[in-house]
């Protein structure tokens, strides 16, 4: 899949949309809800390049900043660093991966930090039971009143979140610290009673000494995930992409 994106546009939105509108083959009312939600956005997605990089050549035509984006590329590129623990130092961050690599990031060298909550859905079998009144039991009692137990199965729908803080660093791969899946022990005495309490407390403190590094936390909403997505894509399949985007978007813009 190859995603077309455009980003850091200056123009208002009413001066925009039928200039998008008209590159998109869409009305202007589709073409103003996309902008609506602040750049970057994906105003398209195709199977193969050629069509995706005419759309980027027409929107470029038009006035508009973007880029196409490979997604097969991007999840087939490096392997992102999933932390198991941590350290903060005074000008550097010792990190330790799940497969027991260890790397160490200078503060200064942290260009983006990005927040972002990954959710996914599931189906589960949900079984009740009550009692209700049952005419042939009564009548074999003699006209006492008896109940019956039924039984009904219902599908329920479930949503699980984690949260997932995603750090960029010059040409290092991204470096991944999931809420739930990381020790925390590293923060020493200051380390919280909770999971939630401390995942805030790392962001809080990697923020602090990280001087070059631009923060934004669009990503820990599923609307705003939404929003960067665009109507065709799922953000419960296609979050590492958004990540991938923003990440472009903000890179480029600096």
């Amino acid at each position: 899949m190859h995603v077309v994106v455009i980003h850091r546009w200056q123009n208002e939105i009413a001066e925009l949309a039928p200039l998008l509108a008209a590159a998109l083959e869409v009305t202007a009312f589709d073409a103003r809800q996309r902008l609506i939600g602040g750049s970057p956005v994906v105003v398209g997605s195709f199977g193969e390049a050629r069509p995706a990089r005419a759309l980027g050549r027409e929107l470029q035509k038009r006035g508009f900043y973007g880029f196409v984006l490979d997604a097969a590329a991007v999840r087939s590129g490096n392997t992102p660093f999933v932390v198991r623990r941590f350290e903060l130092g005074g000008h550097s961050l010792r990190i330790e991966a799940v497969d027991g690599r260890r790397e160490e990031i200078a503060f200064a060298a942290i260009d983006l930090l990005l927040p972002a909550t990954s959710i996914s859905g599931h189906t589960e079998t949900r079984t009740t039971t009550e009692r209700k009144f049952s005419m042939g039991k009564t009548l074999m009692a003699g006209g006492v009143p008896l109940t019956k137990k039924v039984k009904h199965q219902e599908e329920v729908a479930r949503e699980e979140h984690e949260e997932v803080l995603h750090l960029r660093a010059a040409k290092r791969p991204p470096v991944l610290f999931y809420r739930s899946g990381m020790h925390y022990d590293g923060l020493g005495e200051a380390m919280k009673m909770s999971r939630e309490l401390n995942f805030a407390y790392l962001i809080s403190e990697l923020r602090r000494p990280s001087p070059n590094a631009v923060y934004d936390e669009r990503l820990r909403r599923r609307a705003g995930q939404a929003k960067l997505l665009g109507p065709a894509l799922n953000p419960e399949t296609n979050l590492d992409l958004a990540v991938e985007i923003l990440a472009r978007s903000l890179r480029r813009r600096g």
